[in-house]
């Protein structure tokens, strides 16, 4: 892994859970009814799932 590599796959990963967070968030109908440690759970698991597909390539890099 080159740090090139790590920049562009960080970068992927943090709009994925950004992403995630996003779509967790509008399926409440109101802000107090937003399950937060669902949306943090959530967004956790698709950055290491984003980091672990970028294993596999980006073709950025």
């Amino acid at each position: 892994m080159t740090k090139k590599w790590l920049k562009a796959a960080l970068i992927r990963a943090i709009k994925t859970m950004a992403q995630s967070a996003i779509a967790m968030t509008g399926t409440a109908v109101v802000l107090n009814e937003v399950n937060w440690t669902a949306v943090v759970s959530a967004s956790i698991l698709a950055g290491v799932l984003s980091l672990l597909t970028s294993t596999a390539g980006l073709p950025e890099v």
